[in-house]
């Protein structure tokens, strides 16, 4: 293993492997993990310890911040994928 897949925490090497068996594209996996670390940044710790009035704050933030409704879809998007496929007990 190179030094940077060692640095790569065991919940986001989790969401990679979700997105590559969905055969994501680069760019969309891209976007995912910039979605939940940008998120994670905000929160100040691990996403997984997230609620759902977070998760509200969040989109309100990031709506006051300016963000585009694009990005903003883009971010949601990518935080459903996290907090649905990721983070869902095993059936």
């Amino acid at each position: 293993m190179n030094d940077s897949s060692e640095r790569i925490s065991p919940l986001r090497r989790r969401m990679i492997e979700d997105m590559r068996m969905r055969k994501m594209s680069t760019k969309t996996q891209g976007t995912y993990i910039r979605a939940v670390r940008h998120f994670a940044g905000y929160l100040g710790r691990s996403p997984d310890t997230a609620s759902a009035e977070d998760l509200r704050r969040y989109q309100l933030h990031c709506v006051d911040r300016g963000v585009s409704p694009i990005t903003l879809n883009a971010t949601i998007t990518g935080l459903r994928f996290f907090f649905e496929v990721t983070l869902s007990a095993p059936n």
